[in-house]
């Protein structure tokens, strides 16, 4: 034991003795939470529109003026010709097209059903998706006004319809940073394990320090936990200072256990650091384990659950994520802070960063070669 916290007051002295991996604990934090968690939405807020009108009725005027009151659309162009109107549109300057034909509100006035023609953008299948449901539901409300109209004044109450009333548990304001926030400090502790952690191994393969360590009688096991130990604590203290961020600065909700969240972080840091130095043992350069970290950084993020639901992946995208400690860790911080879950709640996710942890941990004692 006395052996471990020797190589770990050497890390701890190594670390913060290279300039930038001291500014790199700090400054990766502030950047990611303050820039990243407000930036990176999938919220629509502004969809541009250009409206080719030819009823020019009372009709036209407000379904019109209910898709501008929504808040989501605005109004850019009106026009009369086609041309002009996909010309926007091949060009970006317009989202979205509603032709509006001759005889809109006639046909309503005669109780005759009647179409509009929508062109959307989808370049961005979300975006486009999303801008549709929306508009979607605008017309829906247009039609039931219509119909209640039609009927007459003494005929809605008997009408027989479906009042369906809703509540938001968990997120009751829709903030959309509420949702990113967690999934940013899941990725910041995760750059810290695996990026510096791994760098840092490397490095003393390149300047040579790590033949003096290789010529003493330090087993293999002492030398793997000494060089995990320090980047576990130094990204737990990263988790803890952007969670004081978040709350500060976007009034972030934490509704469960705290010392909850730092096991599971701790289990998920064990599984990233030992993928690390698996990664870093068998690196002979920084190019070499950049190269091969960022690959593996880019596929946990991307299929981890942080930006699109893991479960609407395919099916093997969820048999690859079996093996991605991001999925795990990404389930628990929001269930933690958002849902105040249990231990029981996320049993299983602890197991599986558990077993994920020990199996890298133990290859990465197998793999390191004391001999050089």
């Amino acid at each position: 034991m006395r052996t471990v916290l020797y190589l770990i007051r050497k890390e701890f002295k190594q670390i913060f003795r290279d300039v930038f991996l001291g500014k790199a604990i700090i400054a990766i934090p502030i950047v990611q939470l303050l820039i990243f968690v407000p930036a990176v939405t999938l919220e629509i807020k502004r969809v541009n529109l250009c409206i080719i009108d030819r009823d020019m009725t009372s009709y036209s005027r407000g379904l019109l003026e209910g898709i501008q009151a929504s808040g989501v659309f605005r109004i850019k162009q009106l026009t009369l010709a086609e041309d002009e109107a996909y010309s926007l549109l091949n060009s970006n300057k317009s989202d979205m097209v509603i032709h509006i034909p001759l005889g809109f509100g006639k046909d309503i006035g005669r109780g005759n059903p009647v179409k509009i023609m929508v062109s959307v953008n989808a370049i961005n299948a979300m975006s486009a998706q999303l801008s549709w449901v929306y508009l979607n539901g605008i017309i829906s409300g247009m039609n039931m006004d219509i119909a209640l109209e039609n009927i007459g004044s003494l005929l809605p109450t008997n009408l027989k319809q479906v009042d369906v009333t809703h509540r938001i548990w968990y997120n009751e304001m829709l903030n959309y940073k509420h949702f990113m926030l967690p999934g940013i400090l899941t990725i910041l502790i995760t750059v810290i394990g695996m990026i510096l952690g791994g760098i840092n191994l490397v490095k003393e393969k390149e300047i040579g320090t790590i033949e003096q360590i290789n010529v003493t009688p330090i087993k293999k096991h002492q030398f793997i936990i000494a060089k995990m130990l320090p980047f576990l604590a130094i990204s737990l203290m990263d988790l803890a200072f952007g969670l004081v961020l978040g709350r500060i600065f976007f009034k972030m909700p934490f509704v469960g256990s705290i010392g909850l969240l730092f096991l599971s972080a701790t289990l998920f840091l064990i599984a990233i650091l030992g993928l690390t130095l698996l990664i870093s043992i068998y690196s002979h350069s920084q190019q070499q384990f950049l190269f091969v970290a960022f690959f593996f950084l880019i596929i946990f993020i991307l299929m981890g659950g942080i930006f699109t639901p893991t479960d609407s992946m395919p099916l093997w995208a969820k048999r690859i994520n079996l093996f991605n400690p991001m999925v795990y860790q990404m389930r628990i911080t929001r269930m933690v802070m958002l849902k105040g879950s249990g231990l029981i709640d996320i049993g299983k996710d602890l197991l599986a960063l558990l077993t994920i942890g020990i199996t890298l941990s133990v290859l990465a004692v197998r793999g390191y070669r004391k001999a050089v």
